[in-house]
C-alpha cells in the first residue's frame, strides 16, 4: 500500500467513526463548562462558588456534536423539498 492509499484509508475509518460517534451520542459535554452548566469562579478569599449559567450550553452542560447538526439540517431540508 502506498502513502495516497494509506492515507485515505485512514481518512476513510476516521470519517465513519466520528459518524458512528454522532449516531450513538449526539450530545457531548459543554466545552465552556465543562459539563457542568455554570461557569465557576473564586471570590476574593480564594472559595470556589457558582458563577453564572453558561451561556454557551444554556445551563444544560450538553451540546449538540456538529456532525449530528449537520446531519438534522440536511433531514429537515430533504423532509421540507419532499413534502
Amino acid at each position: 500500500m502506498n502513502l495516497p492509499e494509506l492515507a485515505s484509508a485512514l481518512l476513510l475509518v476516521v470519517t465513519v467513526g466520528y459518524i458512528g460517534v454522532c449516531a450513538a451520542q449526539p450530545f457531548a459535554r459543554c466545552r465552556k463548562c465543562d459539563g457542568i452548566g455554570h461557569l465557576i469562579k473564586t471570590n476574593r478569599r480564594g472559595k470556589v462558588r457558582r458563577g453564572k449559567v453558561c451561556r454557551r450550553c444554556g445551563g444544560h452542560g450538553i451540546r449538540i456534536r456538529r456532525g449530528r447538526h449537520l446531519y438534522n439540517a440536511w433531514r429537515r431540508t430533504h423532509t421540507r423539498g419532499t413534502r
